[in-house]
């Protein structure tokens, strides 16, 4: 389940509600995601806070763009959280897809590649190693919990970019807008054909979806305004014309029926993407949830 960090007049005590219910379960990871020309929380401080507010679920970026952050300090960030958390965190990562974000942060775009990506990537992991990346007296810490870092996902929707991230990332954290489960499926082919060419283990298959949970006409509305709001880089024309087949809605039996789809195919973990901050809509997901523990 992903926090409502998009979601508008967020408070703390929302967030410390949605964290905690979703860490009584049956959810396995908790997650959110990165924006910076926007009003979501900052990525790393939300990390503090929900690793004191939770002492089970995973906790997963999806994504944080390491171009718009100083490597280094990156590494410390999401160490730091590891280390919090109790080595629960896994660290979804991606190109963004925003320029605005690249220059509210003075970055780049000309890094706004998987070559920028991974170039950051392997500066995060000699940290992780306990490698000193200058000549520093002692190397930049705390070391994170598991030994070489957490789990890292790349976030793509793209198979050029699951095949180059093969060589550094365990697994993949991508996201379809149609739920289109045969496409999906695709691209997982190719996730697992470039893990098994890297000689590495079968790779972590994760999708997301956007969800509005209710009867009638109301779900529908709710994703629309949502997908208005968070897609604001985007002419409204455009929006208004993708809103009616973007994401999913429907009631407890649909969202059942659309994760037995994505179970079928080997996925192994759908991360859910709510378009309202209401508590209701995720305990009424959470029924549905366990049924797949």
């Amino acid at each position: 389940m992903t926090l409502p960090v998009m979601e508008p007049d967020l408070d703390g005590a929302t967030l410390k509600q949605w964290a905690r219910i979703v860490d009584d379960g049956p959810f396995s990871s908790l997650c959110w995601g990165e924006r910076i020309a926007f009003g979501n929380p900052d990525s790393s401080t939300l990390l503090g806070a929900v690793a004191a507010w939770t002492d089970r679920v995973r906790l997963v970026t999806t994504v944080v763009v390491p171009q718009l952050h100083d490597p280094v300090m990156l590494a410390k960030a999401l160490a730091t959280g590891d280390m919090l958390s109790g080595g629960r965190l896994t660290v979804g990562i991606g190109v963004g897809g925003r320029k605005e974000d690249y220059d509210a942060v003075g970055a780049d775009i000309a890094t706004q590649t998987m070559r920028g990506m991974a170039e950051r990537v392997a500066i995060m992991k000699r940290v992780w190693a306990g490698e000193k990346v200058t000549e520093s007296v002692l190397p930049v810490g705390p070391p994170p919990a598991r030994v070489g870092g957490p789990p890292l996902l790349v976030g793509t929707i793209g198979p050029k970019t699951v095949r180059s991230a093969a060589q550094w990332a365990d697994g993949m954290a991508g996201t379809t807008l149609d739920l289109d489960v045969g496409q999906q499926n695709a691209l997982f082919d190719v996730a697992r054909a470039a893990w098994s060419a890297a000689g590495k283990p079968k790779p972590h298959l994760a999708t997301s979806f956007w969800f509005a949970m209710g009867e009638g006409d109301g779900p529908r509305a709710q994703m629309h305004r949502h997908l208005r709001r968070y897609m604001n880089w985007i002419p409204a024309e455009f929006v208004d014309a993708m809103a009616p087949t973007t994401g999913w809605t429907g009631d407890e039996d649909d969202l059942r029926e659309v994760l037995r789809a994505f179970e079928a195919i080997g996925t192994d973990e759908v991360h859910l993407i709510p378009t309202s901050a209401d508590v209701d809509q995720l305990r009424r997901v959470a029924d549905v949830a366990a049924d797949f523990i």
